[in-house]
């Protein structure tokens, strides 16, 4: 089974050098009618505004879409699946909000997991320092201190430092509040940047899917690739994508990152012969959505916290998605109590949620690209040996290594987390000694 349920999204970082944020567009590029002015803007642009404008858009219009449950279910209570989608309906409608994020609905168990996985291969010689960008209604710092204070060394526990990177000042609030339950976590826990170019680690939970992404188009199989832009026709409020060739920095590197296998691959003039018949015969238009904001912010976690391990979780697969293109959004909006999905992302105008499946090979290219080492094609600077440790597990494959399974099953032995979440993975990545 697969579940898309939607949860806290991370409008921007806004802290040292996230404050002026490459992915923003200029105050005067936003709103079609609102979101698109009289110049084109990148799609990037596009759906920075659409998600995070502070008058428009989507995460703005609702500052009521995080959920908070006063206490844990008591999965071992219900009798099975049913039982279960039962209890979610009743707490859904009475809290009246959007969504639940996976670490809410399965406190503290999903949080201890994440802990469980950091104390393994931590190292203890130096103070823990967590970083947790996006720390929602600080349910999962709270899980983590809890059990580092329960199951780490004294030592560990009282010299660790959690900083949650929130550019919300009501959700700021509410993280400290849920933290301060425990009188001994309030000094440790902070709402705030405070860099140390020392070993540390940084939680990103369901981040990556909203964050902006562009979008490149090619007329058939062999033609290059051509960034799109997107235009309002002049004198009126249709939008439109408008193609260029490739210029865009940040574009140019994330397509260089995706394609360097191909470069290494295709040395046959054979294979591009073959393909420039047959895209003459078959002409077929690609369209690709690119990671962008992902490759920017990775781009400022490696230049600032150089010696960072990285936990990241989020949707691998997006079922029913109607958006062309691959790695292409949902983009879902709810009126009257139900919900739909556009068909062209250029509908949503602050209304309209819009979420990425994450590409966890893109996303390890990305981050060894970040960290120094995997290097374009001719570039001969790089060092020998990789810099990052990493892996990809499904989120049952985390949880069952470093989590309490049982914690989470019914009396059938249902299991939601194991069972529901099967689009869903979790991306570790620490440090090597090839690191400067």
């Amino acid at each position: 089974m697969f579940i898309v349920t939607r949860r806290l999204r991370l409008p921007s970082i806004s802290v040292g050098q996230f404050r002026n944020q490459p992915w923003a567009p200029p105050l005067h590029a936003l709103f079609s009618t609102h979101i698109v002015s009289d110049k084109p803007i990148l799609v990037r642009d596009f759906i920075h505004s659409a998600l995070y404008h502070p008058l428009h858009g989507y995460f703005s219009q609702r500052p009521r879409s995080v959920g908070v449950l006063h206490s844990s279910v008591k999965f071992n209570q219900l009798e099975g699946r049913k039982a279960y989608m039962r209890y979610l309906d009743n707490i859904y409608k009475q809290n009246d909000i959007s969504w639940f994020t996976p670490v809410e609905l399965f406190k503290p168990w999903y949080a201890h997991a994440i802990a469980e996985s950091i104390m393994r291969t931590a190292n203890f010689s130096v103070p823990l320092k967590i970083y947790e960008i996006g720390g929602g209604s600080g349910t999962c710092a709270k899980g983590i201190m809890d059990y580092i204070m329960l199951n780490a060394p004294p030592k560990v526990y009282n010299s660790m430092t959690y900083t949650s990177v929130e550019i919300s000042p009501s959700l700021a609030e509410v993280q400290r509040e849920t933290v301060s339950e425990v009188r001994s976590h309030i000094p440790k826990f902070r709402v705030e940047w405070d860099v140390e170019k020392q070993p540390c680690w940084v939680i990103m939970l369901e981040v990556l899917d909203n964050l902006p992404h562009d979008l490149i188009y090619s007329e058939n199989q062999v033609s290059p690739w051509m960034e799109v832009w997107i235009e309002r026709q002049h004198g009126r409020e249709t939008l439109s994508e408008l193609y260029k060739p490739l210029q865009d920095p940040l574009i140019t590197r994330c397509v260089e990152i995706m394609d360097m296998d191909e470069a290494k691959t295709t040395q046959s003039t054979a294979v591009p012969t073959l393909k420039g018949i047959w895209s003459k015969v078959y002409p077929k238009p690609r369209r690709c959505w690119l990671p962008t904001g992902c490759l920017k912010l990775l781009e400022v976690l490696h230049e600032v916290l150089p010696k960072m391990s990285l936990i990241a979780s989020d949707f691998s697969y997006l079922p029913d998605v109607k958006v062309p293109g691959e790695r292409a959004p949902l983009v879902s909006t709810k009126k009257d109590g139900s919900s739909s999905d556009y068909e062209n992302y250029m509908d949503a105008k602050g209304d309209a949620d819009i979420f990425f499946p994450t590409d966890f090979w893109l996303l390890e290219r990305i981050d060894h690209y970040c960290s120094g080492w995997l290097k374009f094609q001719g570039d001969r600077t790089s060092k020998k040996g990789k810099k990052r440790r990493t892996i990809t597990l499904d989120t049952s494959a985390f949880m069952e290594e470093f989590g309490l399974p049982t914690k989470t099953r019914t009396k059938d032995r249902y299991n939601p987390l194991l069972d529901d979440f099967k689009n869903t993975k979790f991306y570790l990545s620490v440090p090597t000694h090839n690191t400067k």
